[in-house]
């Protein structure tokens, strides 16, 4: 997709705020993976949540293996038990990893990546804050990468993702992102038709996700037991410095998979949100930074717009779905969650069944994105295939930064003015520790700061 912004490859990697990224690989070149990667390549997790161990899960279902997991990694032992407790029950002969193998503490990213060999694959499932520090480390020892979704969370941490996308290029690292809707096998032939003209113009596309509060969109304060930095990963959805907050880590599939149907990148964005409730059913206050509902329009160079609505609400509708509008018909992308099938064209504009002219046929072994996004991946470390997808993991990062700044600060937000903003959630992250105070610290009232649009126009809280 064309990047809108002036901002060239050469103004990225002189910023001063690439710096931090590409220091990181100060020491010597990049050792180049071995053509075709390991004969049986070797898979390092980084970051043992839901999303971590179910990549882990399907790395070890790669139809081109011999796939083994020899190391894992995490801040909380309690997930990395669960997850490896999972996993060697699942895989005992290739998912046993030894108690020496099994990492603790913000290093051990480090130690587990220093268990594989140029050619391995390490998987980054942390919290998307710390992406770009693991991310440099894993180019350092020459590692292909599966990374999670989102991979930025705001202006400089997108501009060192990109500084860091052209060493990976250059070193024929291959990289995979977890937005699993270019995978699907569905959207894929959809988008070919689109691109064939089937729709004619796109003119207006429509994305939702309205839901109830799911997984940790919304915290009360941190319990004593725990830091607030603990308290913060462990509810990184809640904080913006963290993930980007609930619209980056919710909202991205669908935003993503309609620009990318588009074809551009939306180079302005401009909408509004609100915080209906900040207390829950017994008093307690919620401290998180997100809103509670998003109302987002984008607008592409050639003035056509693409309205998202993003809800998390108790007892509400819910929807979860994305739709295109073109002067020759219309198209439900994602027929219900982020990428659900059937994928279908309809001529007009009446989205039912007596008006579909063409619906997705996928077959059973291909209709999960997830396992197809890593058969792709290891596909092209055994064949050798361009295959890199950090420049837009960070795009979809960086049109999820833009809308959300527009509704945080209430003001009409340009890319440019997104990936050129100074405010920098998580300074500091390469360098937290066990007992570090978090980048993100409670007032005296104990409350964390909240966006305040209108009144705080220039950085997001």
């Amino acid at each position: 997709m064309a990047q809108p912004t002036d901002l060239t490859r050469r103004d990225v990697l002189r910023d001063s705020s690439c710096l931090a990224a590409t220091s990181l690989l100060a020491g010597g070149a990049i050792p180049r993976p071995p053509v075709g990667g390991q004969e049986e390549i070797r898979i390092a997790v980084v970051g043992c949540g839901g999303r971590g161990s179910g990549a882990a899960r399907n790395a070890l279902m790669v139809k081109r293996g011999p796939t083994k997991l020899v190391a894992m990694a995490d801040v909380f032992e309690d997930r990395m038990a669960s997850s490896h407790g999972a996993l060697a029950g699942s895989f005992p002969d290739r998912a046993n990893v030894p108690e020496d193998r099994r990492f603790l503490g913000f290093d051990g990213y480090r130690k587990a990546m220093d268990c594989l060999r140029p050619g391995d694959v390490v998987i980054l499932a942390t919290p998307p804050a710390f992406r770009w520090v693991h991310f440099a480390y894993a180019l350092r020892k020459g590692l292909h990468v599966f990374m999670e979704k989102p991979v930025t969370v705001d202006g400089p941490s997108s501009r060192r993702m990109l500084a860091l996308a052209e060493v990976s290029e250059k070193a024929g690292i291959k990289v995979g992102v977890g937005l699993m809707s270019r995978h699907s096998r569905a959207m894929q032939e959809l988008h070919e038709r689109v691109r064939a003209g089937e729709l004619g113009e796109i003119i207006a596309q429509r994305g939702y996700r309205m839901q109830g509060p799911v997984a940790f969109f919304r915290s009360l304060p941190k319990p004593d037991h725990l830091t607030h930095l603990q308290h913060q990963i462990r509810r990184f959805h809640s904080f913006l410095w963290a993930s980007g907050g609930a619209f980056n880590d919710f909202f991205i599939h669908i935003i993503d998979q309609l620009a990318w149907m588009k074809g551009e990148l939306p180079v302005k964005a401009q909408g509004s949100g609100g915080r209906h409730y900040r207390f829950d059913e017994s008093g307690a206050r919620y401290v998180d930074q997100n809103l509670d509902s998003y109302s987002i329009e984008y607008t592409y160079a050639d003035g056509t717009k693409m309205m998202f609505e993003g809800r998390n609400m108790v007892n509400c509708q819910t929807r979860f779905s994305s739709y295109m509008h073109g002067t020759k018909g219309s198209a439900i992308v994602s027929a219900s969650s982020d990428c659900g099938l059937p994928s279908s064209i309809h001529s007009g504009h009446t989205l039912d069944r007596k008006s579909r002219v063409w619906v997705s046929r996928v077959a059973d072994e291909e209709k999960n994105p997830y396992q197809n996004e890593w058969e792709d991946l290891i596909a092209a470390i055994r064949d050798d295939t361009p295959f890199n997808e950090v420049r837009y993991g960070v795009e979809a990062s960086m049109l999820c930064n833009m809308g959300r700044m527009a509704a945080h600060t209430g003001r009409e937000i340009s890319y440019e003015q997104a990936l050129n903003c100074e405010h920098e959630f998580g300074v500091g992250v390469d360098a937290l520790k066990e007992g570090s105070d978090s980048p993100l610290m409670p007032g005296e009232d104990g409350l964390y700061p909240v966006p305040a649009p209108g009144i705080i126009v220039d950085r997001e809280y």
